[in-house]
């Protein structure tokens, strides 16, 4: 579809500038019933994903966020001066003209970082072309009532939101993999320095501390780095003969292949997979996200829709097979729903030298 959309793309363009050629023989009412209406490409989540890791290169002009639109499926993007318009949809994507520039929103978050308090959530929206400031339900009194009063100072640069439950690493500690004293989720395989190995999230473990696929039994490796808070991502390797395919247990029985790591858009569609509730699926909300929970700030995390509970820390968000990140925390659970905040994996693989496979 995308192929056959963007070669007919290329054939009115080129037609576009025949009739150019030839605008003298025409009226100036006929030349303009004869200009198309633009048409953005229509995208799978994925191509959408492909598409925005490319704009950085081949964009001139100042992007303010883009976002993929499910609905349409097609992937936007805001620019806040209309001269880029043209530039945008030379790439198939769909402009979309703004008030905030990224950096205005940049200051915003800023000041708002200046009033969080543990239960506090902030991030770039595109959507709405604001900062989303979030705060569970620990948040209360003098606290919220300055956090308010800050984004209202913003005007139309913040909005707020309040979520039900409190903001915390899912630790009770794909597949379970137990600590002492501590059950996580395995987040993704990869070769680290020519060898087997694994990550998860930081808050699960400790550098230097052993893990196992059963509780209490034989080690299969051990952690050689381990960040949090700051980032929420660990990074470990196998010293056991025991099988480590890059793949992800989907809990039906059967598995999916996870072949290479990028960051998501807005309004894509992700899959979870964890040990205490299994696979669920939700909307990647905002990227870039600090979340402050007691333990400390974790900052860069992909907010979503999708649910966990404790013991799913560590394992892995994805879509199709590609990897997307790391179950760091949040809040609610798989009855009522909740938020769930993510280690971007391409991040943590960056930091400790790791691929996929």
């Amino acid at each position: 579809m995308t192929n056959r959309r963007m070669s007919a793309r290329r054939i009115t363009m080129a037609a576009t500038g025949v009739a150019a050629l030839l605008a003298g023989s025409f009226t100036m009412s006929q030349a303009n019933a004869q200009t198309p209406t633009f048409t953005p490409d229509v995208l799978s989540s994925q191509a959408a994903v492909e598409l925005a890791t490319t704009l950085d290169d081949t964009l001139s002009a100042e992007t303010a966020g883009t976002f993929y639109d499910a609905e349409t499926e097609t992937l936007v993007v805001n620019v806040t001066d209309s001269s880029a318009v043209s530039e945008v949809r030379a790439t198939g994507a769909e402009a979309r003209v703004v008030e905030h520039t990224l950096a205005q929103l940049e200051a915003a978050a800023d000041e708002v970082e200046e009033y969080a308090v543990p239960g506090t959530a902030w991030g770039i929206d595109p959507v709405s072309n604001a900062v989303k400031v979030t705060v569970d339900s620990t948040v209360s009194g003098d606290a919220l009532a300055e956090l308010q009063a800050t984004v209202d100072g913003l005007g139309g640069q913040a909005v707020l939101e309040q979520v039900e439950g409190e903001f915390s690493p899912y630790i009770a500690g794909g597949d379970a993999i137990y600590t002492s004293g501590a059950r996580c989720s395995l987040g993704f395989n990869v070769t680290i320095g020519g060898q087997r190995g694994f990550l998860t999230a930081g808050h699960c473990g400790s550098t230097g501390s052993s893990w196992s696929a059963t509780s209490g039994g034989a080690a299969f490796g051990t952690l050689s780095t381990s960040v949090f808070p700051g980032s929420d991502y660990a990074a470990g390797t196998y010293s056991s003969s025991i099988a480590s395919p890059s793949s992800v247990n989907l809990y039906d029985g059967s598995t999916r292949a996870i072949t290479g790591a990028a960051n998501p858009v807005v309004g894509q569609t992700v899959e979870r997979s964890g040990s205490t509730t299994g696979r669920h699926s939700g909307t990647v909300t905002a990227l870039n996200v600090s979340v402050t929970y007691p333990q400390g700030t974790v900052r860069g995390t992909i907010q979503t829709t999708v649910c966990a509970e404790p013991g799913d820390s560590g394992g892995a968000l994805f879509s199709g097979n590609t990897a997307h990140g790391l179950t760091s925390g949040g809040s609610g659970n798989c009855s009522s729903g909740g938020t769930t905040f993510f280690q971007p994996v391409v991040a943590a693989l960056n930091a400790v030298g790791a691929t996929i496979p």
